[in-house]
């Protein structure tokens, strides 16, 4: 890539790309078309080649895109090729649905240790991970050197974990706290409000 900056809108895709080429392997296509792919996402076929040629292109003029081949290469783009060690701060509902959900692991975002502050919750095993109170947590991730932590915290206490995270030398933060984080800039954010994406759901009944 030589350093170019790609823009959020092609990297937003790169997910979708990967998981759609996916299929199409798994259901033993060899190649395919950028028109074809076209179809399937409903992506125009210019973005496509625009998108991939970002990185270096992936097709062959007369002949398409290799699925496995291309495939592989988003899934290096992504860092899907490499493990990431996470952690999730909160056990309720959703960090136990997150800690459950496989899919993770196959991705190779693997869950090293959950923490909560409730004590009827700490102790408990989820996947057979213990439960640890939140206390434990700096010392856990000094140790375990942990990649990525996921938030399912009230807002308030987002906001102090995510200083605490700060100084653990954690390099990304994926949040499902309803607060925006203010950390370094070396410290990736993803951000997930899940009533903004039912406002937005919302939006489209209305406006149908």
């Amino acid at each position: 890539m030589d350093g170019k900056s790609i823009s959020q809108a092609v990297i937003a895709r790169l997910p979708r790309y990967y998981r759609y080429l996916g299929d199409l392997k798994d259901s033993g296509v060899e190649r395919i078309s950028s028109q074809d792919l076209s179809r399937l996402m409903k992506v125009t076929a210019s973005k496509i080649r625009q998108d991939f040629n970002n990185f270096g292109g992936f097709g062959q003029q007369g002949y398409g895109y290799n699925v496995e081949y291309l495939y592989n290469e988003i899934a290096k783009i992504l860092g899907l090729n490499e493990k990431h060690n996470l952690v999730i701060i909160g056990a309720g509902n959703l960090g136990q649905a997150l800690a459950n959900y496989m899919n993770f692991e196959r991705r190779g975002f693997i869950v090293r240790g959950i923490f909560d502050n409730n004590p009827a919750l700490c102790g408990k095993e989820i996947r057979g991970i213990r439960v640890q109170h939140i206390d434990t947590l700096e010392p856990f991730i000094r140790e375990n050197s942990m990649d990525i932590a996921v938030l399912t915290i009230p807002k308030e206490s987002a906001v102090r974990t995510a200083e605490l995270l700060a100084g653990c030398n954690v390099k990304a933060i994926w949040n499902f706290a309803h607060v925006d984080l203010n950390v370094p800039d070396n410290i990736v954010v993803e951000n997930v409000h899940l009533s903004d994406s039912l406002m937005k759901l919302s939006y489209g009944i209305v406006n149908k």
